[in-house]
């Protein structure tokens, strides 16, 4: 966003004499001033709009128009740098030969502008020879630019996969563990309370009125522990995972992208509803940092006892037309399964809705 700002600032600081009748045109000064609108309207079309055959159309509206620009003006100066602009933000919309052609064609608009004003070919072939430089070395950095930031991009989607899949995988290994011991505590504490019990059942009705009160309490104590060692082995087995902290660590720390996630104290779920729950994130957060645009997105995950409900929405530019990828048809799938569905609004920003019955 910075680099496109700071394009247009040089655009509008080197079309200034001009524009303020400081450098003559051979149009007036309407005209010329609206063609250089023109221009800085193609630009960002170029670089925002979504359909490919809008931003095609806008770059070669954006070039035409800075053509006219310097061959209609009387004296050129540094109004070359408009064609420099355009070949940087070409590198934005098409390969990066297509933007070595468009830097030839500058570069004979520049040598036609340089014969026109200066009638001298040494000074001309200079002025030449400096622009395309220019050309070359602007369009190879941003292309390069390009490239980091796409990069950057793949990385952070890269991340949140790996993230992902770490939590989903600590979380089975957690449960593997909470079965292991749940079935120990059963297999050895539970066996020997079991025992107990009946030899104190037993004992109950031995002679001696002492030994029979002492029998009953013993008795009580160790129906108690084994109902206790019972509902701890329950909730052993259908404890699930902390769903907040495994959101939190899956988009912590994203480059360009702040994540806000709440968890209501109400949410109850169990370890099937919350990995698809984990997988939705992950799919939306994905989708966030590839297509949306957006600086910010907010998950809340809500529970009313029978349901639980994923909402997320992030303040990028949505979609006019939505098309579902194989992840959100996936992720549809995946919760239709379960017995709920997958809720998709584009209109303003990117608003997703899953819910699953607890």
């Amino acid at each position: 966003m910075w680099a496109g700002l700071a394009m247009l600032v040089v655009a509008v600081g080197v079309a200034a004499p001009t524009l303020f009748g400081l450098n003559n045109a051979t149009v007036s000064g309407f005209w010329w001033a609206a063609i250089f609108v023109a221009f800085l309207a193609g630009l960002v079309l170029a670089t925002s709009a979504r359909r490919r055959s809008v931003r095609y159309a806008a770059l070669l509206s954006a070039v035409l128009a800075s053509w006219a620009l310097v061959l209609t003006a009387q004296s050129t100066g540094i109004l070359l740098i408009l064609l420099v602009v355009a070949a940087a933000t070409s590198v934005y919309v098409v390969p990066l030969w297509a933007t070595l052609v468009l830097v030839g064609l500058n570069t004979s608009v520049i040598a036609s502008v340089a014969l026109i004003h200066t009638h001298d070919l040494v000074e001309g072939g200079i002025l030449t020879g400096f622009y395309l430089l220019i050309q070359l070395a602007t369009a190879l950095s941003t292309t390069a630019f390009v490239r980091e930031q796409c990069a950057r991009e793949q990385l952070a989607r890269a991340n949140v996969d790996l993230k992902a899949a770490n939590v989903l995988l600590s979380e089975s290994a957690r449960t593997a563990e909470r079965l292991r011991i749940s079935r120990e505590l059963h297999d050895l504490i539970g066996h020997q309370l079991t025992v107990l019990t009946l030899e104190l059942e037993t004992a109950r009705h031995v002679d001696g009125a002492r030994a029979r009160v002492h029998a009953e309490r013993a008795n009580e104590v160790a129906r108690a522990l084994l109902r206790d060692v019972r509902a701890t082995v329950g909730r052993l087995r259908n404890e699930a995972p902390d769903l907040e902290h495994a959101l939190r660590d899956m988009t912590d720390a994203l480059p360009g992208l702040d994540v806000t996630v709440e968890v209501s104290p109400t949410v109850r779920v169990g370890e099937r509803e919350t990995t698809a729950l984990i997988r939705a994130a992950q799919e939306i957060v994905t989708n966030t940092l590839r297509h949306a645009d957006a600086r910010e997105l907010w998950i809340d995950v809500v529970g009313d006892g029978e349901t639980v409900t994923l909402r997320a929405r992030d303040d990028g530019r949505g979609a006019e037309q939505l098309r579902l990828g194989n992840g959100l048809r996936g992720l549809r799938e995946r919760f239709e399964e379960l017995g709920g569905g997958v809720w998709i609004d584009a209109s303003s920003g990117f608003q997703v809705t899953v819910r699953a019955p607890v």
